[in-house]
């Protein structure tokens, strides 16, 4: 009779995390359906309201009594969920254990079980139940996880210790795996089902077109009429001013807007690939593309980032992200053509529950591509299919337009850092980004040194020209009323939409000679004063005919001279310097601050300074303070432009 009401508890239990799963699961299909319609990601702290729906759901079901037994995880997209998932996971089983067997409820199950059973008979009906709960959780998981959208990000990324040429036996590196996870016996995922055949065809001599690689119309092809570099040679990163000349288009912008740059692969790295693949020979081939009739995919569809007709050189050129860090599932399908048992194991390794650190250190971190793990991986030898099955779309890279047509008629100009990163093999190859390391070639025939930007002439070269296209519109402008007071925030290339703004408001003010214009401040940002000062004889002229009424510097690599104090490090210590003023500014004079650069740490750190202002000056507590914050983002005057 006691062992019964045991088990009845154990089935009542079993019921419960049924019911709790299958909401769960109506969930995250309803945060697809979603998702797909806004086209964003789950998690990424790149948008302003991170994690937003499961904290709803958070604090929803906290309102409504429930009480943590564990720690909520808000996975990032932007660094990688596993990061926090598969620890959350793993930690998850303990804390069942602990909650499972708690007080109140081990005092009512021992009462019964105590005297009827044996602690091995007491673990052998637990366990049944705990192995039930991880196993349909994992389920859960792995049919979210699976259905994730491909995402690139160009990332900066620099890992010197992965650069050495030899590693020794006890060390783990791409290929080479050391125990315990070479004797480890793994979970590896599902092979995904394939469904795309791929023929290729003798060319016809058909045209292709930079255009049909993008969804967005229209595409302008526009000459560089300009291109300057602003650091010096020895600063820490190159970063350049480029001119477009849309004076023959109908591109049209404002201050604040930004536009996308349609960019292509490295040819290098394409032909290594078509190298690599032994398809050399049928790069002029053109691709044709069905659905495979026996697939076991559900809803296949043909990838619509892949254009009919063109050839398989212009794909990999244009339309497939080759750089992309390859998913887990990508390494799986990988596994089923790769002959060497040693390579095998390896790549089943990467892609397995057990793998997952090495997957992040030797494949995320090091920004690995399919290039490199098809060279580390000789005996690999993946169809075409595979390919375009499983590369996402190589996205245009967007750019903030750093210049106002009323200062520059008929041109767009934009600054970028050129990115450059070591490559994850272990050879020492310096690499540089998909889009800034084309731009920087395409511009070196007519690049000048440092100078002004605004005084310098176009070069004498021939000009290249580039596929742009306009972005949606945003409400990162100038306030409609000239009147407010504006303060900009924008450390290194952060401030290149602010130069259109200064560039904007002298000539309303020309126009203008009697207007009342409010003030403007800028806190600015770099390493060295002397080599990486972004545009700093135009601040000092905005400074000094008033267009820019407070212009703040900090330099966060300069020692200081002497027995002068230390220097102002980041933007966000000269914000906290000023905070009465920037108080005053957005609180009562109705101001508005503008926030563009880098979102995972600078953009942090001023929110969180910002939240620090208001709640000292105003004499609220934190949460208040936040609310004021989340007030001024309603209002749109809280803006942000900012990426990773």
């Amino acid at each position: 009779m006691q062992q019964d009401s045991t088990v009845t508890w154990m089935v009542s239990l079993r019921e419960q995390v049924s019911s709790h799963l299958a909401y769960l699961q109506t969930l995250i299909v309803q945060d697809r359906q979603q998702l797909s319609q806004k086209n964003s990601s789950l998690g990424d702290s790149e948008y302003m309201y991170f994690c937003n729906g499961g904290k709803v759901i958070d604090k929803r079901l906290q309102e409504l009594g429930a009480r943590h037994f564990y720690d909520t995880g808000h996975a990032d997209d932007c660094v990688g969920l596993e990061l926090v998932v598969d620890p959350w996971i793993n930690g998850l089983w303990a804390a069942l254990t602990k909650h499972f067997m708690s007080s109140r409820r081990k005092g009512k199950m021992n009462e019964t079980l105590n005297t009827a059973l044996t602690a091995s008979q007491r673990t052998d009906l637990v366990k049944p139940e705990l192995i039930y709960i991880k196993s349909q959780i994992e389920l859960l998981r792995l049919d979210d996880s699976g259905r994730k959208d491909s995402e690139v990000l160009e990332q900066n990324a620099v890992n010197i210790g992965q650069s050495s040429a030899l590693i020794a036996e006890f060390e783990s590196s791409l290929t080479h795996s050391v125990p315990p996870l070479s004797q480890a016996t793994l979970n590896i995922p599902a092979l995904p089902p394939e469904y795309l055949q791929v023929d290729l065809h003798e060319s016809l001599n058909q045209e292709e077109s930079q255009a049909s690689v993008t969804s967005v119309d229209p595409v302008f092809q526009v000459p560089i009429s300009k291109a300057v570099q602003l650091t010096t040679n020895d600063a820490i990163k190159t970063t350049l001013l480029v001119e477009l000349d849309i004076s023959k288009t109908d591109f049209f912008y404002q201050p604040g807007d930004a536009f996308n740059v349609i960019c292509p692969n490295s040819d290098s790295e394409v032909q290594s690939l078509l190298q690599r693949l032994q398809l050399i020979d049928q790069r002029e081939h053109h691709v044709l593309l069905k659905i495979k009739a026996d697939t076991k995919k559900k809803g296949a569809a043909l990838p619509q980032h892949v254009p009919k007709r063109c050839s398989l050189q212009f794909i990999l050129t244009w339309c497939l992200e080759i750089r992309a860090v390859p998913r887990k599932a990508f390494l799986r399908a990988l596994v089923d053509y790769t002959s060497d048992g040693a390579e095998k194991r390896r790549l089943q390794e990467l892609c397995s529950k057990q793998g997952a650190a090495d997957y992040n250190r030797f494949v995320r971190d090091a920004c690995a591509s399919l290039l490199d793990l098809l060279l580390a991986f000789p005996s690999c030898q993946p169809p075409l299919s595979l390919l375009l099955e499983h590369l996402p779309k190589l996205q245009p890279r967007p750019y903030s337009c750093a210049s106002s047509s009323l200062s520059h008629p008929g041109k767009l100009h934009f600054v970028f850092n050129i990115v450059e990163f070591l490559s994850s093999d272990t050879s020492v190859v310096l690499r540089r980004g998909v889009c800034t390391g084309w731009l920087a070639t395409l511009v070196e025939s007519i690049l000048q040194p440092n100078m002004r930007a605004s005084h310098a002439d176009g070069g004498k070269a021939l000009a290249p020209e580039i596929p742009i296209s306009p972005r949606i519109t945003n409400s990162f402008h100038l306030p409609d009323d000239p009147s407010a007071p504006v303060i900009m925030v924008g450390p290194g290339t952060g401030i290149a939409p602010f130069i259109g703004f200064l560039q904007h408001r002298e000539k309303l003010q020309e126009q203008h000679p009697d207007g009342h214009f409010g003030v403007m401040w800028l806190f600015f940002g770099c390493r060295h004063q002397d080599r990486d000062y972004l545009f700093r004889e135009e601040l000092r002229h905005f400074h000094k005919h008033r267009i820019l009424t407070h212009l703040k510097v900090s330099f966060s690599r300069d020692a200081p001279v002497g027995e002068e104090e230390a220097p102002v490090k980041y933007v966000q210590d000269s914000i906290r310097l000023h905070s009465k003023q920037v108080a005053r500014l957005l609180l009562y004079e109705n101001g508005y601050i503008y926030v563009c650069g880098d979102a995972k740490n600078m953009a942090r750190e001023v929110n969180d300074t910002l939240v620090e202002i208001i709640s000292r000056e105003v004499g609220v507590d934190k949460l208040e303070a936040m609310k004021t914050l989340a007030t001024l983002k309603e209002e749109k005057r809280y803006l942000q432009d900012i990426w990773s």
